[in-house]
């Protein structure tokens, strides 16, 4: 039995041949951790990906950073792949204690702002987003509460400066390649490295779970579409490693890719199939069909974002529509 069958999650992963430590930071959630990078160089040290911030994620920086005998005037960057809470939660509290600079994205930065800047209305614009789409009373009053608990997660907020995608970007003692996608998250970023073949890929690609790809009010219209879009430009790249955001790095990048992107199609299939037998679905009854309904409310948001993800490449493609009915809920129908 391993360790993190036993419950352990090993903190360090030294891959000394590129200069990168993969350092795994704990989760609440069934992730159960997330992978920050820390590479080294001569100008100093850039951290990806740092993780959210709680108590617990404060004191194992604490300890990784005493083990990798990295001290605070080492650090010169912090460095986002995307905005969620686990991975961009802790980079203004590096900065204030680091004076390092925080790098993302400007998209990325975009939605940070969408979803935890100082006006964001999430809290109140995603239930009535899905209160259109069926979700029920009892679900849609957790909302509120369950989106306001992330801000401790991401507080204080980073001063940020911006990649410019496919421009030549150092981290550590290599010169990387930012290479933009969404879907998961509107602009985020990978990094390649031709000549070792690595890709710091974030949760652009995952080697055993499927990122989950959502539809937000404010945020992009076609999420999914964009999502395999990516892939298909990630699929292109010759990459030897991967280095996810999650779970462990991968050399099988190419038919990994594949195996999502038939994934995605036969979701759209099978959801075609069900507003075809049923003659119209809300959105809340395609994800409760999809994804069951034991979920807590943490899993039921990814999950409804996700069937509202589908649904909506379906309308894009012309093989279903939206109609508002009277009652003021939304349904989806196969086109005729």
């Amino acid at each position: 039995m391993n360790q993190e069958e036993k419950g352990q999650i090993p903190g360090i992963n030294h891959i000394e041949e590129h200069q990168l430590s993969q350092v795994k930071i704990t989760l609440s959630n069934p992730l159960r951790w997330v992978n920050s990078y820390v590479l080294r160089g001569d100008d100093g040290v850039t951290i990806l990906d740092p993780g959210p911030r709680t108590d617990s994620s404060e004191q194992e920086w604490q300890a990784a950073l005493e083990q990798l005998d990295i001290g605070i005037s080492d650090i010169v960057s912090i460095v986002l792949t995307h905005h969620h809470p686990d991975h961009y939660g802790l980079a203004g509290w590096f900065q204030e204690r680091t004076g390092a600079k925080v790098w993302m994205s400007e998209r990325a930065h975009q939605e940070a702002m969408l979803m935890w800047g100082p006006d964001s209305t999430m809290d109140s614009a995603l239930p009535s987003f899905f209160g259109l789409h069926g979700m029920p009373e009892s679900w849609l009053d957790q909302l509120p509460e369950h989106l306001n608990s992330f801000f401790p997660q991401v507080t204080p907020q980073p001063q940020v400066s911006y990649i410019g995608e496919d421009l030549p970007f150092r981290m550590g003692s290599r010169i990387w390649i930012p290479v933009q996608t969404a879907g998961h998250a509107p602009g985020h970023l990978s990094f390649f490295h031709a000549d070792s073949g690595i890709l710091l890929c974030g949760d652009a690609v995952l080697p055993q779970i499927s990122p989950n790809v959502s539809l937000l009010p404010g945020s992009d219209a076609g999420p999914l579409a964009l999502f395999l879009a990516g892939l298909r430009r990630l699929r292109e790249l010759h990459v030897r490693t991967a280095y996810p955001g999650h779970r462990h790095p991968f050399t099988h990048v190419r038919e990994r890719i594949d195996t999502l992107l038939v994934h995605h199609e036969e979701r759209l299939t099978a959801i075609a199939g069900m507003l075809g037998a049923a003659g119209r679905l809300t959105a809340f009854e395609v994800c409760t069909a999809l994804f069951g309904d034991k979920l807590g409310i943490h899993q039921l948001r990814f999950a409804m974002c996700e069937a509202l993800a589908h649904l909506a490449e379906l309308t894009d493609r012309r093989e279903a529509e939206m109609v508002e009915h009277e009652d003021g809920m939304c349904y989806f129908s196969v086109r005729k």
